[in-house]
């Protein structure tokens, strides 16, 4: 059986992994994704050939014996992003601490390396296989090389394989005849001239009746059509040229010989530690014997006598820092009545698969405890009572402990603990996340990685696909493992975590706003908010009679009937049946996204439905019919408020989503009739006025916005009137609606463009609105300059209480996501330190309630609105008590407003 040899064109293929796979940075913000696109790319193709050798060839910036024919010869690559740039070492680095040659020679391009290695190989009687991205080396295959192009994408990497049969069939043509047909077409990437008025079709079937440009040449009289004819005959030298141009040497002097090429082992400690660096967790299960070189855990004790789990938890209390991980378990309820308030709890911490029985409870399974460096001990609880023991125990460790006690999560464990407020309970995600708040998990693994230098096998390495392949004590086993690597890299975690907050002056922000919010969140949680079931299913039904209204109604006016969700048959009833403008054809269809239809609605009656029934069928699917699932059997739904999800630090919802309920159509906001207050109870809502526009007015420090909220007048008409200079009681409706529209869009960095497409005016037009407003208004304009100068000097801005929102975009090469980080930069700081402020009323309101003794309690939270429950009796304390708190809770230069509304509904509040 012969050797076999892959030879991988580098530049192309970590071309196509940057573009294949989305922007991917470490810890340290170094851009990774083509790196990682490339290992993935080369380790499946060496897991699917099963070579011997393997080598890398890269380009030289070098003039090369085409710039000499050829001035303008571009030499196959156009300037690289900065951030692909940067990767190129990272990759060679990568490369030679795997012990895989990178070949590189001055004057030389990729291509010609890899096209005389892939003959001096074949020669020595090997099989070849050439990986790129660039298809001109399909004039390579032969019955011994392979050529395999890689496209790569998030979801995985698909590779086309050519044999010289599969170029015939593809292009109708054979490899060498390929680079005749590119000669003739040209190449614009390559600056490869080619024969002008021959694109590719007429190349490619000259090529294949004639098998060169030479014997096309001599056949000239014979081209068609007549205009590629004359074409060939007065360019014939250029086609010449050209040919010389496309065509890959075969004969290059390396000083490189197939043995250098050679396989030994990949996964060394050098390469370990840069995959490690780099962040590449997948890759680093590659690397089985390299767990050793990590730091040791510690070591793990199983704990599963009472007495002995009694001094284990008195020699916690005396500790430094403890760490803690539990894992609960569904039982019966020994009492019938002692089910009903742990069921909503149970989807949050069971780990089972069905649907709780009407009599569960959770107990504790394990509990994790790590004192120190050396030891971790894990306590294995076999039955309800000894259950309930160790609960106790750890209730008390909370209370009486002498130093921290640190979780991955607390809000989800007070779920099932009593866990009270206190500056010695760490949450050690929140306080990751605070640190980086782009990143999209703060688990024990990403901690182990980003604060301790270390790489321990994640909940997925343990538990992912093969979970259900495990038996009950392999599976039993695993979950123990991450439940005492959770509890040890807590409590180690804890002191660079603190250090780091203080170096970036957000402990403050941590201690008294993040941490206290956790208990306000998780009492919000656990009361939920009552929902009207059985009007909910009349909702649900109303809406299924109005679908099918507009469904009959939309067949009758296309004269089609056909699948209205469906983009691809509604894109061609739309643009090919009944010829409307605008449509834009890509691969899967024509685009049906709401701005294409909006711009067409009010022209076009069809399209107004459309839109109606697609707002409709959303409301039916994710409210009428997606809210009923969540109903507890407390008639409650218990929603899960998250506060480690939005790089602005705005608290978001899920479970459902309670903070996107519809508010713009009317039938969207009567979904809000089915929440209700318990009985002998309304709903109190406050909610912020215009808080996002207060708080530019603060931070811009513009004295003439201050003014304008300090005259208590309407702050969209007082805008209007001194944007377009008029008095205020002449300001006309449409005037005052332009100015609201601005008023909103500068906080979010709005652009002309955006601004035009909002109001249905030129972009000329929506210029000079903004700029009216800077003159009217230039404190704003000044201080959004210096938040995006702030940004690209320092790579964060912050919010009024210190929060850090890095700006990494600003660093790209792409324009666009360059202009997206200015309006994150512009924005961030607004939004965020209003989400702060939201926070801290949260957390007065919350206090404030428990302490005086009311049994008014919030029960939801969506942006700048609080929801209150509360006795009839006290909802006059609770307004007060709201507008109080609510508006001391930020001291800026123009006062908080806040607006409170009672009713016997959500919807009446409103």
């Amino acid at each position: 059986m012969s050797e076999k040899i892959v030879l991988m064109d580098g530049y192309s293929i970590l071309n196509r992994a940057f573009y294949g796979i989305p922007e991917l940075t470490n810890s340290a913000g170094l851009h990774t994704n083509a790196v990682y696109g490339f290992c993935n790319i080369m380790l499946k193709i060496l897991e699917e050939e099963q070579p011997q050798y393997l080598a890398v060839a890269f380009d030289v910036k070098a003039p090369t014996f085409r710039h000499q024919m050829y001035p303008e010869y571009k030499g196959t690559r156009k300037p690289m992003p900065q951030e692909l740039h940067e990767q190129v070492p990272l990759m060679k680095e990568l490369l030679h601490a795997m012990g895989i040659p990178t070949v590189e020679q001055a004057g030389m391009e990729a291509d010609d390396i890899i096209g005389t290695l892939s003959v001096t190989c074949k020669n020595q009687g090997m099989d070849v296989v050439v990986v790129s991205g660039d298809r001109d080396l399909l004039q390579l295959a032969d019955e011994h090389v392979l050529i395999r192009i890689p496209k790569t994408k998030r979801t995985g990497t698909i590779i086309e394989n050519y044999y010289p049969d599969d170029v015939v069939a593809l292009y109708g043509v054979g490899p060498r005849e390929f680079i005749d047909v590119k000669a003739l077409m040209g190449d614009t990437s390559d600056n490869i001239p080619g024969v002008p008025s021959i694109g590719e079709k007429t190349a490619t079937s000259i090529i294949a009746a004639y098998h060169s440009i030479e014997n096309a040449y001599e056949h000239l009289t014979e081209i068609k059509p007549p205009r590629a004819q004359k074409a060939l005959g007065e360019h014939y030298e250029l086609a010449q040229l050209s040919k010389v141009l496309a065509t890959i040497k075969l004969d290059c002097e390396l000083g490189f010989t197939t043995e250098d090429a050679r396989l030994g082992e990949l996964y060394t400690p050098e390469a370990y530690e840069l995959c490690k660096r780099l962040e590449f967790k997948s890759l680093l299960n590659k690397f089985p014997d390299m767990q050793s070189e990590a730091p040791k855990a510690a070591q793990v004790h199983e704990v599963t006598d009472l007495n002995e789990t009694d001094k284990l938890f008195a020699r916690a209390a005396k500790a430094d820092t403890v760490g803690l991980a539990i894992e609960t378990r569904e039982a019966e309820a020994e009492e019938p009545g002692e089910a009903l308030g742990q069921l909503s709890l149970f989807d949050l911490w069971s780990t089972a698969d069905d649907e709780v029985p009407s009599a569960s409870v959770l107990q504790l399974a394990r509990v994790a405890l790590a004192l120190d460096d050396e030891n971790t001990y894990r306590i294995y609880i076999p039955d309800g009572k000894a259950s309930e023991h160790v609960k106790n125990k750890i209730e008390e460790l909370l209370v009486h402990a002498r130093g921290k006690i640190a979780f991955l999560d607390v809000k989800s464990a007070r779920k099932f603990l009593e866990i009270p407020e206190s500056p010695m309970i760490w949450d050690t995600g929140i306080a990751a996340y605070l640190l980086n708040p782009l990143k999209n998990s703060y688990d024990y693994d990403d901690l182990a990685r980003d604060y301790l230098a270390e790489t321990v096998p994640s909940r997925a390495d343990l538990l992912g696909k093969a979970a259900g392949k495990l038996d009950e004590e392999e599976r039993a086993r695993r979950q123990g493992t991450i439940l005492a690597e959770e509890a040890r890299v807590c409590r180690l975690a804890v002191a660079p975590l603190q250090t780091a907050l203080l170096e970036t002056e957000m402990y403050d922000l941590y201690r008294d706003i993040e941490m206290p919010l956790v208990y306000s969140l998780d009492r919000m949680e656990k009361e939920g908010i009552r929902v009207e079931a059985q009007e909910l299913e009349e909702y649900g039904t109303r809406l299924a009679g109005q679908i099918d209204v507009l469904e009959k109604t939309i067949y009758e006016m296309t004269g089609e009937t056909f699948n209205i969700n469906s983009p691809k048959q509604l894109g061609e009833i739309l643009f090919e049946k009944m010829k409307l403008p605008g449509g834009k054809k890509t691969k899967t269809g024509y685009s049906t996204a709401a701005d294409v239809l909006e711009k067409l609605a009010p022209d076009v009656p069809v399209i107004a439905r459309i839109l109606e029934y697609r707002q409709l069928t959303k409301l039916k699917s994710t409210y009428a019919d997606g809210l009923a699932a969540f109903i507890g059997p407390d008639g409650r739904i218990h929603g899960t408020f998250n506060q480690t999800i939005t790089a602005t630090g705005r608290i978001s919802s899920t479970e459902p989503n309670l903070q996107n309920i519809p508010v713009r159509m009317e039938l969207g906001r009567e979904i809000r009739k089915v929440f209700v207050p318990k009985d002998g109870c309304v709903f109190v809502d406050a909610d912020y006025s215009q808080i996002e526009l207060r708080v530019l007015a603060h931070m811009s420090g513009d004295q003439g916005l201050i003014d304008a909220y300090r005259q208590a007048q309407d702050i969209h008409a007082i805008t209007a009137s001194q944007v377009f200079h008029i008095p205020l009681e002449e300001v006309t409706p449409l005037q005052r609606r332009n100015a609201k529209a601005v008023n909103f869009g500068i906080v979010y960095g709005i652009s002309a463009f955006g601004l035009s497409e909002d109001l249905s005016i030129s972009r000329q037009e929506a210029l000079e609105y903004i700029e009216r407003y800077y003159a009217t208004y230039p404190g704003i304009k000044t201080f959004l300059d210096g938040q995006v100068e702030q940004a690209r000097e320092q790579g964060y801005v912050t919010t009024i209480y210190g929060r850090r929102r890095p700006v990494p975009e600003l660093k790209s090469s792409n324009f666009m996501q360059r202009n997206f980080g200015e309006r994150i930069a512009m924005n961030s700081p607004i939004q965020g330190t209003a989400a702060d402020i939201m926070k801290i009323a949260m957390i007065r309101v919350d206090r404030r309630l428990r302490a005086e003794g009311l049994q008014a309690r919030i029960i939801l939270q969506v942006h700048d609105e609080l929801l209150i429950e509360t006795p009839v009796s006290e909802q006059e304390m609770v307004r007060k008590l709201l507008q109080e708190e609510m508006e001391a809770a930020a001291d800026l230069a123009v006062t908080l407003e806040v607006d409170v509304n009672v009713g016997n509904s959500w919807f009446e509040t409103k």
